[in-house]
């Protein structure tokens, strides 16, 4: 059966001519080239929108690349040995979300990777995965709307092994607080539920709980690297896996009496346990994304495609080994256990003067060089830190828990296919297996040749491509300020709200540039102020700030403060917050503590810390003084001043912070290199 907007197109087929461009040798962007519209066929039912297949373009870009090969620099030149086959597998691909993700992961550990195209081939499936990141709405109303429910319930009901994966696990169920008017599978009986932010957030010593501390309470979504208590022993979990940590990103949860007796296979908890894996028969489905869990979760696909029988139980020491370690993790041994803070690896992506995409970091925010003292008066070189997939593949090996593309360059007026960092995105997806970011350039537009394209549209394509999360920046303070005007309410329309609507809140991040600005008195601005703790102050001796929020690469200022920005661009379906400092950026004297304070007391969402570290010293002091969830930095990385293990190692150490640790779980046939246990 076509798909709703168009024949149907495996995402590996949706690589760009700007990314044939890239695999073939060229980083230069490709601007002159144009590619037919995106179609963007819609349906209203339920208010969701249906992302846009995109159109098939050149062919895809070679995957896997050996970690050894992506961490020695030299972009993946040099082929990697080819893994052992490990059969068929069928993905059935529902039209949102990033799928391309675990189509890598698949082929990178040897499986033959066959999509759905119609009902038959779900009958036909030796072994079927459901992936899903978004909305329970979006992802039911497609599979009617492709006559894939009928097929979809026989298969569940035909002992052949099955592997859902976030949406694909809920989906199960006879309906969720997502969309309460949208009926589920109904395989098994009950609700999916919400996460009450509301409730009090457990404490460092909570076992195989997370960890949020604070007064805020419970930060939802649910999102970063969790471990999983293991209720009995599975091939999925064979070798070292029950003590892995693995990546959640998702704001509806499974209760355990919705799984039935027997039916929860592990659990994690994040304010009070839920079901993390799901088991009965040949029916599994994982709450957190094995695709983007490196080494671990890679290795758990394997076991399932390689397992004889993956629903069945493993041989006795393998299951007393198992038994062992999810003893351990109950016990909160080690770090503590629960929910990670992340460690996350930024590249600002721009052109150079020559054309060339190249990695490059400001100082406040300036990228350029100083101009040479006897050049001709014109600007300094673009700041060149190196290729972007090199990098990314290199922090993926490192043990960076995400990494983060923002595109600092504006390719006003380049058709939607040419956008350069689907090219970049397309070929690190092949090679790193955490959550990717991309951000800059994703707003409502029309390109040279008069084709308008939505915002949605925009990031439907960085999505299909390898993204699992877009970041808005100046988009989301017209946002906020169309927001306030309108009595604090949406009207739908704004990138935030139809992005979030089809994706879900967890897949949309709002990038904040601020900057000080400096009062005598609080009585000076109608903003909130604060006096640092630091005891800095203003040029004419003032004692008070606000944070302003700007606009342009920090060109514009708006009267608009960052607590505004942030109650504002949350209530419209924003699921993560990135607040960087114009002040502390490239300075590396640390993270500006009062302002990230102030953004992560006045949300419940996740918050990611960036601008200022010099230091693992500096992730240490913001994670203590502001519990955030993340924090992010670039230039110590490129320039190889701060290793992002010795950070890692730092807060393991001194900091008692629970890390994802470097180390890896390998495998025959899975990439290591990165982080495990």
């Amino acid at each position: 059966m076509p798909s709703l907007s168009g024949a149907f197109v495996p995402p590996t087929a949706l690589a760009s001519q700007a990314a044939a461009a890239w695999a073939s040798g060229g980083a230069r962007r490709v601007g002159a080239r144009r590619a037919a519209a995106v179609p963007a066929a819609a349906s209203r039912r339920h208010g969701h929108r249906f992302p846009p297949t995109p159109t098939p373009a050149a062919p895809p870009l070679p995957l896997s690349t050996s970690m050894a090969t992506a961490a020695g620099g030299d972009g993946g030149a040099v082929p990697p040995p080819a893994p052992a086959p490990l059969g068929r597998v069928t993905l059935l691909d529902y039209g949102a979300g990033n799928v391309r993700s675990l189509e890598n992961a698949l082929t990178a550990l040897g499986a033959t990777v066959t999509w759905v195209q119609s009902p038959d081939d779900i009958a036909s499936a030796e072994r079927l995965i459901f992936p899903g990141v978004g909305s329970f709405g979006v992802a039911m109303d497609n599979l009617v709307a492709r006559g894939y429910v009928p097929a979809l319930k026989a298969y569940l009901g035909s002992g052949k092994p099955f592997l859902g994966i976030c949406i694909g696990l809920q989906s199960l169920f006879e309906g969720s607080d997502e969309s309460p008017d949208v009926a589920g599978l109904g395989v098994f009986p009950g609700r999916v539920r919400r996460f009450d932010f509301s409730a009090a957030a457990p404490d460092a010593a909570g076992g195989a709980g997370g960890s949020d501390g604070g007064g805020r309470g419970l930060s939802v979504p649910h999102m970063g690297w969790n471990t999983v208590a293991l209720d009995r022993p599975s091939p999925l979990f064979a070798g070292g896996l029950a003590a892995q940590r693995f990546y959640f990103v998702h704001s509806f949860y499974v209760p355990l009496d919705a799984a039935g007796d027997g039916g929860a296979l592990a659990t994690t908890t994040h304010g009070h346990p839920f079901v993390a894996v799901l088991q009965r028969g040949s029916v599994m489905a994982t709450q957190f994304h094995p695709e983007k869990s490196g080494a671990a979760g890679l290795a758990l696909l394997r076991n399932f495609l390689t397992a004889a029988d993956p629903a069945g139980a493993p041989p006795e020491a393998e299951a007393a080994a198992q038994r062992a370690l999810a003893a351990a993790v109950r016990a909160g041994s080690g770090d503590g256990g629960g929910l990670a803070k992340r460690i996350v690896a930024c590249l600002d992506v721009r052109e150079n003067d020559e054309g060339d995409l190249v990695v490059t970091k400001g100082d406040q925010y300036d990228v350029r060089e100083a101009p040479a003292a006897n050049g001709d008066g014109g600007p300094g070189a673009v700041r060149n830190l190196g290729k972007p997939v090199e990098l990314a593949a290199r922090y993926y090996a490192a043990g960076a828990d995400e990494v983060t593309f923002l595109n600092i360059t504006s390719f006003r007026g380049a058709p939607l296919a040419d956008a350069p960092l689907l090219a970049v995105l397309s070929a690190t997806s092949t090679r790193v297996f955490v959550p990717l970011c991309i951000g800059g350039g994703i707003r409502d537009y029309t390109d040279d040749a008069g084709v308008a394209y939505s915002a949605l549209d925009v990031a439907a394509r960085y999505f299909r491509a390898g993204a699992d999360k877009i970041s808005l920046g100046s988009d989301a303070v017209y946002a906020a300020e169309a927001y306030y005007a309108a009595g604090r309410t949406g009207d739908g329309t704004s990138s935030i709200e139809t992005i979030s609507n089809v994706y879900g809140a967890q897949a949309v991040v709002v990038s904040i540039d601020p900057r000080r600005v400096w009062v005598a008195s609080p009585d000076d601005t109608p903003h909130a102020t604060l006096t640092p703790r630091d005891g800095a102050v203003g040029p004419a001796g003032e004692t008070h700030c606000w944070y302003q929020c700007t606009v342009k690469g920090g060109r514009e200022g708006r009267d608009l403060d960052v607590v505004q920005l942030a109650v504002a661009v949350t209530a419209l379906g924003a699921g993560e917050l990135l607040v960087n400092s114009m002040d502390a950026d490239g300075q590396k004297s640390g993270y500006d503590l009062d302002l990230i304070a102030a953004v992560r007391a006045a949300v419940s969402v996740p918050v990611i810390a960036s601008s200022g570290a010099g230091s693992p010293l500096h992730f240490g002091q913001v994670f203590d003084a502001t519990d955030v969830e993340a924090a992010l930095a670039a230039g110590i990385f490129h320039r190889g001043e701060v290793g992002i293990g010795e950070v890692k190692d730092w807060l393991a150490t001194e900091g008692r912070v629970p890390v994802r640790a470097v180390g890896g779980v390998g495998g025959e046939g899975v990439p290591v290199g990165e982080v495990g246990v």
